[in-house]
């Protein structure tokens, strides 16, 4: 009878290598994808995102009843029309929320957005160059008076979060909580396009998505990163472009002022959004989106 001794061990051997070399694979891509931006998902055992820095001080932001009343300064306020949308004051009331339906705030997701490094070509094809953390977004728990709404949290100086707007409509909020483990989702404001980052593959996620991909079902982040250089690279922060105003989303906020600026708040915006700034608050109309 042969000896199948040597064959046994040396199978056992390779089977332990391929385990090994599997494991090793899924640790390198969980730790990529966890520095190339936040993932929403937490494990169960930790109900707090541990890649969303002082997620504790977010919660309690968005559970605050400052946040509340503002939220509901901005449902009772009509929104602006015709073409100009003016600033728009916002009424100060006592009980804002007072004959208001029902509603709670949900637990923030993270918005990632495009970096302009990334989209300047001055850095390599990366997740962890790719993408960036620039706010948190919540939506309500149901329509009120027929319409919803998004609270957005900007980073503060020093740690923890703030009241940075109100926006309304909820497919921010409702784009970003798509994210799942092993997968970043982030948005190109200057299209409104939302798309999927898995390692290296980018997927769209909406019809300005897939518009901006040429109709392709995903590109490769390489191939992602030549699109955006030829559409913004004469768009980029301080180029014509932006100084005479027709920006409307691409560039990052710097995430550090306490009082945050009214050119963030409108930076792809919906229809319109409550800017806070300094302890006071307008209803302001997002500028026309210029893509030529």
């Amino acid at each position: 009878m042969p000896d199948t001794r040597g064959t046994r061990a040396f199978s056992e051997r390779a089977t332990s290598r391929f385990s090994l070399l599997s494991t090793a694979l899924a640790l390198s891509a969980s730790a990529l994808l966890s520095a190339a931006g936040p993932v929403h998902a937490a494990p169960a055992k930790d109900p707090l995102p541990v890649d969303i820095p002082d997620y504790r001080a977010a919660l309690d932001a968005v559970k605050s009843a400052d946040v509340r009343d503002t939220v509901c300064r901005f449902l009772r306020t009509p929104l602006p029309t015709g073409a100009n949308g003016a600033a728009q004051p916002i009424p100060d009331t006592a009980e804002p929320c007072q004959g208001l339906p029902v509603f709670t705030i949900k637990d923030p997701v993270a918005l990632n957005e495009i970096t302009p490094a990334f989209v300047a070509g001055t850095t390599a094809p990366l997740p962890t160059n790719a993408v960036k953390l620039t706010q948190l977004v919540s939506s309500l728990s149901t329509t009120v008076n027929g319409r919803t709404a998004t609270v957005m949290l900007a980073p503060t100086q020093g740690g923890g979060w703030h009241l940075a707007a109100v926006r309304d409509g909820d497919s921010d909020a409702a784009f970003a909580g798509r994210a799942a483990a092993g997968t970043v989702v982030f948005a190109e404001p200057q299209i409104r396009g939302w798309y999927q980052l898995r390692l290296t593959t980018v997927t769209p996620l909406n019809d300005q998505a897939r518009q901006g991909l040429g109709g392709q079902a995903s590109v490769s982040l390489s191939d992602y990163q030549k699109l955006l250089k030829s559409r913004y690279a004469d768009k980029l922060p301080g180029s014509e472009y932006d100084t005479r105003g027709y920006s409307s989303g691409y560039s990052l906020p710097t995430g550090t002022d306490d009082a945050p600026s009214s050119t963030l708040l409108l930076a792809g915006g919906s229809s319109a959004a409550l800017a806070v700034t300094g302890g006071a608050a307008v209803l302001l109309r997002r500028r026309r989106t210029h893509t030529a």
